[in-house]
């Protein structure tokens, strides 16, 4: 048997290679809308200590995707507006940016390692008018609510504070049907903020297409991802460009699973708080199937 000689086809692809963006684009409905017409497509594996592991099929993200739209839009979130998303890897995450997207909203995720300054300059500068967070980042963010003109909402996920909304028993009265706006490809969907190492952190305006210029890179780079049975994980913070635009997003714009640990624990004075963003076991429990 003689061996195979591996083709370089760069010249082949570079030739051919051709941009294709649709003047009308929508993230959440290339990442979620389209797969969630197979009912049994898996979206997200969940790794839960406490509440045992499960997973949610696209059917089930969209379907909380568009009550978080109801609830949005009964806060007056409407198109152009800036929803702060504070959280670790988790499903709700993955809600917040379809339900965001779908209604023409601008999705601004942040660091759940940002201190009060951090955020403070992030929702002021911003405008934020709500924010979704989670137990772990709910104390930063009550410290600097007051000074945040704009902010008007806090909705909680997997906690109970004064003033902000439980995300729970809020989502139980909305309903789980939701007509997405329209939106072209140029239109804004999210709002990153740099850094900050030389000067102030600046935020980076992307348009909805900005996901498809993302994806010759992200197929590239994982070995010309996907491939059969693949389910995609990595430790990055889906805050940070390296895991929304490299991890999250793609995955779903191909209808691949996401494992995703989650659990929380108690500290020594009983309070929740959120255990380490990534297991070892967490990578090795949902490999390719």
């Amino acid at each position: 048997m003689s061996a195979q000689t591996p083709t370089d086809q760069y010249d082949t692809l570079n030739r051919e290679f051709r941009w294709h963006v649709p003047q009308d684009f929508n993230i959440a409905d290339w990442c979620c809308a389209r797969w969630a017409r197979q009912r049994n497509r898996v979206a997200i594996y969940v790794d839960d200590e406490l509440a045992g592991d499960r997973a949610i099929t696209y059917a089930e993200l969209q379907r909380e995707a568009n009550r978080l739209s109801h609830l949005l839009q009964s806060l007056n979130v409407s198109r152009g507006a800036r929803v702060a998303i504070v959280m670790p890897q988790r499903p709700e995450v993955a809600v917040a940016h379809i339900a965001c997207h779908q209604l023409g909203a601008i999705a601004m995720p942040m660091s759940v390692l940002f201190g009060p300054d951090a955020l403070e300059y992030r929702l002021q500068d911003s405008e934020a008018s709500v924010v979704i967070v989670d137990q772990a980042g709910l104390p930063n963010i009550a410290s600097v609510r007051a000074r945040c003109a704009r902010l008007k909402h806090v909705i909680s996920v997997d906690a109970h504070a004064p003033r902000a909304i439980a995300w729970q028993e809020a989502m139980q009265s909305q309903s789980d049907r939701f007509t997405p706006v329209g939106t072209r490809a140029t239109d804004p969907a999210l709002l990153i903020y740099t850094s900050g190492t030389t000067g102030s952190p600046k935020g980076a305006l992307m348009p909805q297409s900005a996901l498809i210029g993302n994806l010759t890179g992200f197929v590239a780079s994982q070995n010309w991802f996907p491939k059969d049975n693949d389910v995609f994980w990595s430790p990055a913070d889906w805050a940070w460009t390296g895991g929304l635009m490299d991890a999250l997003l793609p995955a779903l714009y191909f209808g691949r699973p996401l494992p995703v640990p989650h659990r929380a624990e108690d500290d020594d004075e009983g309070r929740a708080r959120a255990a380490p963003a990534v297991r070892p076991e967490a990578s090795r429990n949902h490999e390719r199937r």
